[in-house]
């Protein structure tokens, strides 16, 4: 006895082992499936519908006598501001807890993880909290995308 504690005797590493296999057996056996089938399906589904619905604002664009290229961004500047706006009103979120990766491939995805962090740390304050915090989860995205692109830039000057 030590300290009035009886430490009983040690168990072995091997015991050890046997008895986190069976833990391992046990928890397995209770963890839920996940639906991987139905997630698939959703994504696509979800995501085909905000693609579907921002090629409609293309092509709206389109009618009015604009270019595909110049109508891009308009329609870019749709979407993105839907995703934030929805995001504000907690819609993006419920959506995205429904379609995974469907709601967040699009671009209004983006948009989504620029708002959600800001909104959150809005209470923090205008400057250290809303500024600070809103490019927490988009702002690796960000410079990775900058930094690809100069890299892509500086190899089409080489191999010109």
């Amino acid at each position: 006895m030590e300290g009035g504690w009886d430490l009983g005797s040690k168990i072995t590493k091997e015991e050890e082992q046997r008895k986190n296999r069976e833990y391992q057996k046990m928890a397995n056996k209770l963890k839920p499936r996940r639906p991987i089938l139905r997630n698939f399906l959703v994504a696509f589904l979800v995501g085909g519908l905000i693609c579907m619905f921002g090629q409609l604002v293309l092509n709206l664009f389109i009618g009015q006598g604009m270019s595909a290229e110049d109508a891009s961004g308009p329609m870019l500047a749709i979407m993105i501001f839907l995703g934030a706006f929805l995001t504000g009103l907690g819609i993006y979120d419920d959506l995205g807890k429904f379609a995974g990766a469907g709601s967040a491939v699009p671009i209004t995805g983006f948009a989504n993880s620029m708002v959600s962090p800001s909104l959150e740390f809005k209470r923090e304050g205008y400057i250290l909290g809303l500024g600070a915090r809103m490019f927490t989860v988009a702002g690796p995205v960000i410079a990775y995308g900058s930094i690809a692109a100069i890299l892509i830039a500086l190899l089409s000057l080489v191999f010109k």
